[in-house]
């Protein structure tokens, strides 16, 4: 029997899963909306048969050592996912122990950003490092902070959102109810709303102006800011400012080898690549001062989100492992 894993990413809209084998190949994969069934267990049962039908097709050969699950607001300690806003599922839901009574292996769950801090240390471009910081820039901002080998959690679970240092104690609404949230400006919607205030305090031409704010995207963003827009490369100097600043204070906490930055917003290149890391360093301590090394992840395709869930599961037989050496 070919030993394999399976990774899940829960979102807002859809849920990605695939069968990843040890090499980090994923053999198998699929997705299903999240948002069809109001009561969970019939998301859980759904998806159940979704993995085990992909089993199926798969090969008739295959074991399942775990079940690795990244998803917004998972309490990795209680094995829950707790309140999350984006999700129509309320309350406390206790997946980890409806799955694994299901599939009898044992079942992981963290965050998404979590899950990718995980990923790109198992299977990604931090392999040889035991200290980094991984900035995913979705819809949102998140993070996951990995420190001598170990995934931070925290007290209880919630440890590493970075999404939510303020930036500005009077400036940008955030859905998690505070204010000048770092993810406010730094993230898809952030640099939409960056282009918008832009917009509207300067008067020079840009191909942004007339675009609704649904219809704009971080693509069309940095394609315009490549054409040399000026207001789009404006916003891009702005975001990577904002996210430098607040890098340089993490790394005042954590002292990282290296910073990631994964996720759509990242793939505009040096456009916030470069200003992050001119700001990173503009507002570092001398002591980390040409130290800390910010790249793009090593995950950057569409399986990343399933190669991160399912590195927990290999980090977890890893461990239990070790033990019983």
């Amino acid at each position: 029997m070919k030993e394999v894993t399976v990774g899940i990413d829960i979102g807002g809209t859809n849920t990605k899963f695939g069968i990843v084998d040890d090499a980090g190949t994923v053999l198998y994969q699929s997705k299903l909306p999240t948002q069809k069934h109001a009561d969970f267990k019939d998301y859980i049962q759904e998806l159940d048969s979704a993995i085990k039908h992909g089993l199926e097709q798969t090969s008739s050969d295959l074991q399942i050592t775990g079940i690795g699950v990244g998803a917004p607001n998972a309490n990795f300690y209680r094995g829950t996912i707790e309140h999350a806003p984006n999700l129509v599922w309320k309350g406390i839901i206790p997946i980890v122990d409806i799955m694994q009574k299901d599939f009898n292996v044992p079942v992981i769950i963290t965050n998404d950003a979590n899950a990718a801090a995980m990923g790109e240390m198992i299977y990604g471009n931090a392999k040889s490092m035991k200290d980094f910081i991984v900035i995913t820039l979705g819809t949102g901002l998140g993070s996951g902070i990995v420190a001598n080998g170990e995934l931070i959690y925290g007290f209880d679970g919630f440890a590493a959102e970075l999404g939510h240092v303020t930036v500005n104690p009077n400036g940008r609404n955030c859905g998690c109810g505070k204010v000048g949230c770092l993810e406010t400006y730094v993230s898809a919607t952030g640099i939409k709303r960056t282009v918008y205030k832009l917009l509207a305090d300067h008067i020079e031409e840009s191909e942004l102006r007339g675009i609704s704010f649904h219809d704009l995207s971080t693509k069309m963003i940095t394609e315009s800011a490549e054409r040399g827009d000026s207001v789009a490369k404006a916003a891009f100097e702005y975001t990577g400012k904002i996210l430098g600043s607040k890098l340089a204070d993490s790394v005042a906490h954590t002292n990282p080898e290296a910073i990631f930055i994964f996720g759509g917003l990242s793939l505009a290149g040096d456009l916030i690549f470069a200003p992050t890391r001119k700001h990173l360093e503009a507002n570092l301590m001398p002591i980390y001062k040409n130290k800390v090394k910010v790249l793009p992840s090593g995950l950057q395709n569409q399986s990343a989100p399933i190669l991160g869930a399912s590195s927990l599961v290999v980090d977890h037989l890893n461990k239990k492992s070790s033990v019983n050496i």
